[in-house]
């Protein structure tokens, strides 16, 4: 049997390895913080903070982060109320002196308003019979026909000046990206707001990022969300456009989530105009495998880098799970983890409240007893050759 011996132990060897070490991947809740939402004191570990989804605790969750709704914008409203338009560098001004024609060149059937009229120099002067060259730019229509009345004055007895503007062409705004008609939107005595714009341009396409629209103003960037504003009606959200404004509509390749484990079809997903919740992402990928998977493991893996908005509300639920120790350093946190147990299956209704963020990673754990099963397939070769070597082997030895 001495034979046999030598085959033995090299097999007790492989499986005393492989025994250590389970095939397939699995996130486990050892070295991570778990924060309780119910207060029970946890040990602290550092980097990476686990919260449990309840009912308490996602409504608390979303109390932190701004909502969602309809609100006015009285300071849009006030700007909109003083608004003027200001005169530039290549508009066009149509000048009429009522009751005297020789200074009024006539438009006639041919000629229209913007090709006849007087045209606003790079100086920011037009040339007027009588006065010259008078400067009009930055004014506006109300304060040139003040200006022009005192000069001709000097010529003419109380002449009756009306000014108007025949082509704006002095102020453009833009607006780029996942819209129907990219491409400029002048700036005229109508004030023009961001949705204004938007709509002028027909709308998003379909593969728009209304969440996360840029407004680049003067070198500096502010993100505005549609969705608030289209959707939600609110209307803080919105702008009075000015000369070089920019709009930027992404598409939407950043807003994906991944969806990966123990669940029936493991793919990436994109999140709709509307958002996506927790059970949705489930949904979507078939559900989790209910042979294999471990209904308490669902686990949405996100960046703290994303999840900053909500670092007020984290802060106070660690705070109170966290033991009091006045010398104690929080941690760097690099990523939270949110948990869902769904053994029972009502818990589904947490995550129809739980929305999920653009790059988080959705994961399902598998049992222990799967895992295990793993490891007894992958061996489950191993063994049998080695039946196959101990049989050839005690025929030969038998043999002999």
């Amino acid at each position: 049997m001495s034979l046999l011996h030598k085959l033995i132990l090299p097999f007790a060897s492989v499986i005393l390895i492989t025994g250590c070490t389970l095939p397939g991947s699995n996130l486990s809740l050892e070295e991570k913080n778990v924060v309780n939402a119910n207060e029970q004191q946890l040990t602290q570990v550092e980097q990476i903070n686990v919260y449990a989804l309840s009912h308490s605790f996602v409504a608390g969750f979303r109390s932190h982060y701004a909502m969602e709704k309809a609100q006015p914008n009285d300071a849009l409203d006030s700007e909109m109320a003083l608004y003027e338009y200001r005169v530039g560098p290549g508009d066009v001004l149509n000048i009429t002196i009522w009751d005297h024609p020789e200074l009024t060149i006539p438009a006639g059937s041919y000629r229209s308003a913007e090709s006849s009229g007087n045209w606003v120099h790079s100086d920011g002067k037009i040339f007027y019979p009588y006065i010259g060259f008078v400067q009009v730019a930055d004014q506006t229509v109300v304060e040139i026909r003040e200006k022009l009345t005192v000069l001709l004055s000097k010529y003419i007895e109380n002449p009756q000046v009306d000014v108007n503007i025949a082509a704006f062409r002095s102020q453009k705004s833009y607006v780029t990206g996942e819209i129907k008609n990219p491409g400029q939107q002048p700036i005229t005595n109508i004030p023009l707001t961001l949705l204004d714009a938007i709509n002028n341009a027909g709308g998003l396409s379909a593969d728009a990022d209304w969440r996360h629209v840029t407004l680049t103003r003067k070198g500096d960037a502010e993100n505005i969300s549609l969705y608030q504003l289209m959707q939600k009606g609110d209307l803080t959200q919105n702008r009075l456009m000015q000369q070089g404004d920019i709009i930027h509509v992404p598409r939407n390749d950043s807003q994906k989530v991944f969806v990966l484990g123990d669940v029936k079809n493991p793919e990436m997903l994109k999140i709709d105009r509307s958002g996506m919740t927790l059970t949705e992402a489930l949904s979507s990928v078939g559900g989790i495998n209910e042979l294999s998977a471990d209904a308490t493991g669902v686990f949405v893996v996100r960046s703290s880098a994303r999840d900053a908005k909500n670092g007020p509300y984290l802060q106070t639920v660690r705070d109170k799970n966290r033991a009091a120790n006045a010398a104690e350093q929080s941690p760097s946190v690099v990523a939270n983890i949110y948990q869902l147990d769904i053994s029972e299956a009502s818990a589904l209704v947490i995550g129809t409240e739980f929305k999920l963020e653009p790059y988080d990673i959705v994961y399902v754990t598998s049992a222990p007893i799967e895992r295990y099963n793993r490891l007894i397939r992958q061996i489950m070769p191993t063994i049998s050759a080695f039946n196959v070597l101990s049989e050839g082997a005690l025929r030969i030895h038998n043999w002999n």
